[in-house]
């Protein structure tokens, strides 16, 4: 099952982002508080939108989907970008991540948005293939880039 993150979901969504962090090798980089995600997702101008996949016998949560809305000026509407998609490795195999995709392309269908994206980082084959079964395609022309840390610091502090 398939529902709307809610406010209570918070501590479950923080630890599942602390799961995928050390899956991807970098639970030190998950430095998200539960207050952090509760205004983000709950605040007065939420930014971020949840989803939680539940075990249908237990009812408890195996999975989420944490995205945004991006826009693309070539399409002239909006999109999801999905920043991160995780599903529990002992719920793994079970559809959780399918149905959380297929609720995300629901909402954009619904809304009239264009497309989703997502990054997935490429030593991921099992994801990798998991995506390309459901249709999706690979960017390999584009490159991401990031701007954090002392350089973000420095970019953002020169004189207007």
């Amino acid at each position: 099952m398939i529902r709307t993150a809610t406010v209570t979901d918070v501590p479950v969504i923080r630890s599942m982002i602390r799961e995928l962090a050390d899956y991807e090798k970098a639970l030190t980089e998950a430095k998200a508080t539960e207050e952090q995600l509760r205004e983000a997702l709950f605040g007065e101008n939420p930014a971020v939108f949840g989803l939680i996949a539940e075990d249908d016998a237990s009812g408890e949560p195996v999975g989420f989907a944490l995205w945004f809305r991006n826009f693309s000026t070539w399409k002239g509407t909006h999109g999801i970008y999905l920043e991160d998609l995780y599903v529990r490795p002992g719920a793994r195999g079970g559809g959780h991540g399918k149905a959380l995709l297929t609720e995300l392309a629901r909402i954009a269908v619904e809304r009239g948005y264009a497309r989703m994206e997502w990054s997935v980082l490429d030593w991921n084959e099992p994801s990798i293939n998991f995506y390309k079964s459901l249709g999706a395609v690979g960017m390999d022309e584009w490159t991401t880039f990031r701007l954090t840390g002392e350089a973000l610091t420095e970019l953002g502090s020169r004189p207007r």
